[in-house]
């Protein structure tokens, strides 16, 4: 077989300046000079014998060549990291990393949790929390980026054939109301009683935002007839803006406990309904699953799912049960080499 036409150095470099949009930027992100970044592009087309950028524009653009060479540099560069990543499990949770994907709400109130638990346990471990919409963590999950994920929006269609989803736990999400507001010394309100309220919520075009329009159309509350005060960019944004008086808004519980501890919102029911959505676990069934991620899974996942969740764990167990096996019979040892 002869030489490959690239090294995983230029497919590094490749993908950092698609990212970054700029080969000034790349280097700069990968802690070498702009000469060197451009001589290796140089060389890579040289060996390719094509074009990979347009050099016409301010921004460096892909060609065709440039996106079919970072499409499957991508995957590439991913087997590399999951191929170290088997490697470092070899030690035996005494080192290596786990990587974990969430949506905004699960990132920023649940998994640190969970996380904090797992470092007790596991403190050799690396861990990475990576928080994005549902649709890139899912993504990230698919391509072998993220060990497992915590989501709470919908699957993109594509990928719901390389994904394993399982139902994981329940999220309610409450209205809150400012401590001085007067619906806060009712025990309850009617559901007609939303219509009277100025709302605050995220920007109508957030992932976020459509799940709660489409949970709370569920339990018959069009939200087409919410009078909106404003519009905020964060959960964080939000709950300030409520305890400063200024409307209502529907979050998910998780992210309220400190909150209603110290008593400075106020959590008020609506009579004969309950808004719940649920939160998905999702993970790539054929990819390589690190020890750190089968621990996680095992002894974290379950202290904060559903009750039903030791079934859909059989499930998963029985899943890797099988992906190790095949691993396994691919893997000689040593008296097989010998």
């Amino acid at each position: 077989m002869s030489d490959l036409p690239f090294t995983l150095d230029q497919l590094r470099i490749l993908k950092a300046i698609a990212q970054e949009g700029s080969f000034k930027r790349a280097a700069d992100s990968l802690y070498v000079s702009q000469p060197a970044v451009s001589l290796q592009v140089q060389n890579l087309e040289r060996q390719l014998d094509v074009p990979l950028f347009d050099r016409g524009g301010r921004r460096a653009q892909l060609t065709e060549a440039g996106h079919l060479l970072l499409n499957y540099g991508d995957k590439i560069l991913s087997l590399c990291q999951e191929t170290c990543r088997a490697i470092e499990d070899l030690q035996n949770l005494q080192g290596g990393t786990l990587i974990v994907g969430a949506s905004q709400t699960t990132g920023t109130y649940l998994l640190p949790k969970m996380i904090g638990l797992f470092r007790q346990k596991y403190p050799e471990v690396a861990v990475q929390l990576h928080v994005h919409s549902t649709r890139r963590t899912a993504w990230s999950v698919s391509n072998g980026q993220v060990d497992l994920a915590i989501i709470g929006g919908e699957i993109p269609t594509e990928l719901g054939e390389s994904l394993e989803t399982v139902p994981y736990a329940e999220d309610e999400l409450a209205l809150i109301l400012p401590i001085s507001h007067p619906f806060a010394k009712l025990e309850t309100i009617q559901k007609e009683d939303l219509y009277k309220l100025q709302f605050i919520a995220l920007d109508s075009q957030s992932t976020i935002r459509k799940v709660i329009d489409q949970v709370l159309a569920r339990c018959d509350i069009d939200t087409r007839r919410f009078k909106f005060e404003m519009e905020l960019n964060s959960i964080e944004a939000i709950k300030n803006a409520v305890q400063s008086g200024l409307g209502a808004a529907f979050v998910s519980t998780s992210a309220i406990a400190k909150e209603l501890q110290m008593g400075v919102l106020h959590r008020t029911p609506i009579e004969g309904v309950v808004v719940k959505r649920t939160l998905w676990l999702i993970f790539n069934p054929n990819r390589y699953r690190s020890k750190a991620a089968e621990a996680f899974s095992r002894e974290i996942l379950p202290q904060f799912a559903n009750p039903g969740w030791t079934q859909d764990m059989l499930k998963i167990s029985q899943m890797n049960l099988v992906i190790n096996d095949i691993l396994d019979i691919a893997t000689p040892n040593a008296s097989d080499a010998s």
